[in-house]
């Protein structure tokens, strides 16, 4: 027994080791293959020809400009409605927070297609409505504009949490007291609630530019068709050349997209050093400003907000899916549910495609959660270096845009593994592991937060009572996550399911995902089939959605992201 119990800590011996090697086969292994690649590239001088590719310069530029428009977009959006959520005494609050981080759980492409048969001339929506542009008019989201405007409806719920996190802990007794001495509502929002939001609103820009600078859905459905490049984009034309340069390549390429993100992470550092926002007294909802008559035209502002995110592209996506063909206008002669049938019951690649998803995902959400258990049993009672950049390197991977994860699998495992001469790249195997190391971090958040609100002391007793690691883990630890255990699954199946950015690189003949399908569909012209899927998609997000809101009450906080 001494040799399996590490000497002043209930854990087995085992425990910590095992974790770490799995971290490091998930998380360390591909990123340092990665680095090795672009280092080798540059070694053999292949950084040159890569350097001197005006399309990089071109997608490096289209990537920064776009990313910057988008945060800014997601910035003005979601400061405004997390300011009017939280603080404010508006109407409807918890079923209009329900509804604005709805486009966060949808799949960018299938933003990107809905927001295309929502607008142009060959909207079957807006045909209907007799309001369509005359035929030849461009489609104006083909631009610059259009993808940076859909990046920040897609990335306005990130800044929306980030920001509501910090508002919920502002100190109402400095907001009383200020209203007490006599300050107007503006002062008090300039003077004391602004200052104190900083933090949030730059993490929250943070966030939304590196989710910016690593999306793959919307600049492929907006930009390819206008020739606007970004680099996730350009890595995926360099995959569709192949050449024996590649590997090189779209390692340098891919090393860009990660130092851009981390600048954006660096500047959020550096706007926040050196400033110290802590704050003393009570928080909560008292801190909350009475809007008076201007709750008239807030509530309006919220819901037409809403409408043209959410149900105007999401009606124009059944709009497409219920013609025969992009830019027939919807009528009852022209409205037809074949595109639903032609997906389920004909279309072997969409069937494939649904099979795919559902077991990837639930087999990744489900393979994760012993590992999580086990890592947050480790993590949570570990203070040390060892212990910290463990839990750093779970959570870098999901932090990463998803293509750089992608091409750091594809780098692993081109080659057969060793011993077993086991090919693993073409097969599904290779998105299912890449799945894990991406959302292993999502698995272990809630987890985490459960740990972190047991009572040590029930395990002691136990472990003083003779019970052994496994009994202790079955009988109490188990039984007391288990409400935050069924929500990491059910969040890592709801991320998964919707995911393009890493199978976009990795699907092959038969390993297609929904997202992979929907894009492809998409880009055959096949619009109408894809727009049906698209919409069986929604579907099953706004279901799982519904599904976390039911279990909600028996949820740790911080849990379910858009609650508070």
């Amino acid at each position: 027994m001494n040799g399996y119990v590490r000497p002043g800590n209930s854990q087995p011996g085992w425990l910590f080791p095992a974790v770490f090697a799995v971290v490091l086969l998930l998380s360390v292994l591909p990123l340092a293959r990665l680095a090795i690649a672009g280092i080798a590239a540059l070694a053999r001088g292949g950084a040159m020809s890569v350097l001197a590719d005006p399309a990089l310069w071109s997608a490096t530029y289209y990537t920064l400009i776009t990313a910057v428009l988008g945060t800014i977009i997601s910035l003005l959006i979601g400061c405004s409605f997390a300011f009017l959520l939280t603080l404010t005494n508006i109407s409807g609050k918890a079923v209009a927070g329900f509804c604005f981080v709805l486009p966060m759980m949808i799949p960018p492409q299938v933003t990107a297609l809905a927001w295309v048969q929502m607008s142009g001339p060959s909207s079957p929506l807006l045909k209907a409505l007799h309001i369509a542009p005359p035929l030849g008019t461009p489609q104006p989201l083909y631009s610059v504009g259009g993808i940076a405007l859909l990046y920040g409806v897609q990335h306005a719920p990130l800044v929306y949490l980030a920001l509501r996190a910090g508002l919920m802990s502002l100190p109402r007794d400095g907001v009383e007291a200020a209203r007490l001495s006599g300050a107007s509502s503006l002062r008090v929002f300039l003077d004391i609630i602004l200052p104190l939001s900083l933090p949030g609103i730059i993490a929250g820009a943070a966030i939304s530019f590196v989710s910016c600078t690593g999306n793959f859905g919307i600049p492929a459905i907006l930009g390819i068709p206008a020739s606007i490049y970004t680099l996730p984009t350009l890595i995926f034309t360099k995959f569709s050349a192949f050449t024996s340069r590649t590997f090189g390549d779209v390692a340098l390429l891919s090393a860009m997209i990660a130092l851009i993100s981390v600048a954006g992470l660096a500047a959020q550092d550096r706007a926040l050093r050196g400033r110290d926002y802590r704050v003393l007294g009570l928080s909560g909802a008292a801190a909350a400003f009475d809007l008076g008559n201007w709750r008239f035209l807030a509530l309006p502002f919220v819901w037409v907000v809403l409408f043209f995110m959410l149900a105007a592209p999401f009606f124009a996506l059944l709009a497409g899916a219920l013609v025969p063909a992009y830019g027939v206008p919807l009528t009852f002669k022209t409205m037809s549910f074949s595109a639903f049938y032609e997906i389920l019951f004909r279309q072997t690649v969409t069937r494939t495609a649904f099979v795919n998803s559902i077991s990837l995902s639930a087999g990744a959400a489900l393979c994760l959660l012993p590992v999580t258990i086990l890592a947050a049993t480790a993590l949570t009672r570990r203070r040390d270096l060892l212990g910290r950049f463990v839990s750093s390197a779970i959570e870098i991977p999901y932090s990463l845009p998803g293509i750089v994860i992608a091409v750091s699998f594809i780098l692993v495992f081109a080659a057969p593994l060793p011993f077993l001469h086991v090919t693993v790249y073409g097969t599904i195997w290779i998105i299912f592991i890449a799945y894990l190391s991406s959302f292993f971090a999502v698995s272990l958040k809630p987890v985490v937060s459960a740990f972190h609100q047991l009572d040590p002391a029930l395990e002691e007793a136990a472990r003083l009572s003779g019970a052994g690691f496994f009994r202790r883990l079955f009988d109490i630890i188990v039984p007391l996550v288990a409400p935050a255990a069924g929500a990491s699954v059910i969040l890592v199946f709801l991320i998964a399911c919707n995911e393009l950015t890493i199978s976009a690189l990795l699907w092959s003949a038969g390993t297609q995902t929904l997202g992979v399908a929907i894009y492809n569909l998409d880009d055959s012209g096949s619009s109408d089939l894809a727009s049906a899927l698209s919409v069986l998609v929604v579907a099953m997000v706004v279901s799982m959605m519904l599904l976390l809101e039911l279990l909600a009450k028996r949820l740790p906080a911080g849990v379910i992201p858009w609650r508070s």
